[in-house]
């Protein structure tokens, strides 16, 4: 099978989990024997075309005002942002380039997933070709101009008249999808409450998980008890609330290591309100070397996070977790030996949370699943046969249009 596989970002660019997950399926499927082509979008002038790790990659420009993924680049006045959501609205120029590889490629599926950048003008001109489209929610931003439903330090209770707007066009084509995936049964209830994608069927796939085949090394018996947070550093993702709650553990007996970057005056203003020496900034980290230097993970967001793949590799290394109830966080975080959950917000319960995880340090540094098989539910093989099954289900259906 030829599969194009479409995505805003991919590898060597990371700003997310969704361009590593999108890699690590594309990759495997080229290992179970299919052909795979990406688009994605890059910060070039012209197009260009390589074959990475068996994958052929087509890198496009972004056709709109400004390159929104660099880190480092200041921030954009905020009509000049807007003028970006409006042309991404429906962006017939991207759309144009598209086609032009859809044409070239003639792949026998195609699966698309964050489409930012793309926009969902290229939905269209997939299926006036006659292919089948699967389409993965990793994010909002189908209908979110944020991608995340988080505004302002605060999740959105309702869909502001701009998200609205904007995105109205993506929900008009939302029902020329074919199938529906997400990583997480809350993110597809979520659009079709909204009413996006009318009637397309749809399944929760997880993502591809390598597992982790080395045990950490045991803590010694009198070191601190060390909880880890990794991932972005910002509000949406609730450093501040973790912050804030070591200011509340009745417990002293314990460590906190920070693993990611973020907007540098943020990351400086919480570093000088929260000067505890007991809290280690350890900026950008790989994830092996993080997850054996903690006891317990904190999965912290705020936003409706789809699924964070760090729980599940936190998992794969024996840890514990806490974990916000927040989007669909909740759907995997009882597999977890050793697990407590909290409403997103709540300073005092993550605080007692950890206080109890202190109290039971030799239980809660045993950490792992409750039931090891379980971690066969992100192993290669298994999510590569369930996205298979959802591009032969997208193909039956190809002849049942309207």
């Amino acid at each position: 099978m030829k599969i194009l596989i479409v995505n805003v970002l991919y590898p060597p660019h990371k700003v997310g989990g969704a361009e590593k997950s999108v890699s690590l399926l594309a990759e495997a499927l080229v290992r179970a024997g299919d052909e795979v082509v990406v688009a994605t979008l890059d910060d070039i002038a012209a197009p260009a075309v390589a074959v990475e790790n068996g994958v052929k990659v087509h890198r496009l420009p972004m056709d709109n005002l400004y390159w929104p993924y660099d880190a480092s680049a200041p921030a954009q006045p905020k009509l000049r942002r807007l003028q970006w959501h409006a042309r991404n609205r429906w962006n017939r120029t991207a759309a144009r380039r598209f086609a032009a590889i859809l044409d070239a490629e003639r792949p026998d599926v195609v699966h698309c997933n964050v489409v930012t950048g793309f926009s969902a003008a290229i939905w269209p001109e997939i299926t006036k070709r006659g292919l089948p489209l699967v389409q993965t929610l990793r994010d909002y931003g189908v209908m979110c101009t944020r991608s995340a439903l988080f505004k302002n330090g605060a999740n959105c209770a309702t869909r502001c008249l701009e998200c609205r707007v904007l995105t109205a066009p993506a929900k008009t084509a939302s029902r020329q999808v074919d199938q529906l995936v997400s990583n997480s049964d809350y993110v597809i209830r979520r659009h079709h409450a909204e009413g996006y994608f009318p009637g397309v069927p749809a399944r929760r796939i997880f993502n591809i998980v390598p597992l982790d085949e080395q045990p950490r090394d045991p803590p010694a018996p009198d070191a601190p008890f060390v909880f880890g947070f990794i991932g972005r550093v910002e509000a949406e993702k609730g450093i501040d609330v973790v912050l804030e709650a070591t200011t509340r553990v009745t417990r002293a007996d314990w460590r906190l290591k920070i693993a990611g970057v973020g907007v540098p005056d943020y990351v400086a203003e919480l570093k000088a309100r929260y000067p505890d020496p007991r809290i280690e900034w350890l900026g950008f980290s790989q994830a092996a070397d993080f997850y054996r230097a903690i006891d317990t993970v904190l999965i912290s967001s705020v936003w409706p996070e789809p699924l964070p793949r760090t729980l599940i590799e936190a998992l794969s290394y024996g840890l514990s977790a806490i974990c916000a109830e927040a989007g669909g966080i909740p759907e995997i975080a009882d597999l977890a030996a050793h697990a407590i959950t909290y409403q997103p917000t709540d300073v005092e319960a993550l605080a007692a949370a950890m206080d109890t995880a202190l109290g039971d340090a030799e239980a809660w540094r045993a950490g792992g699943l409750r039931d090891p098989d379980a971690l066969n539910w992100f192993a290669e093989d298994r999510i590569v046969a369930e996205n298979r099954a959802a591009y032969a289900d997208a193909i039956a259906s190809v002849g049942t249009r309207c």
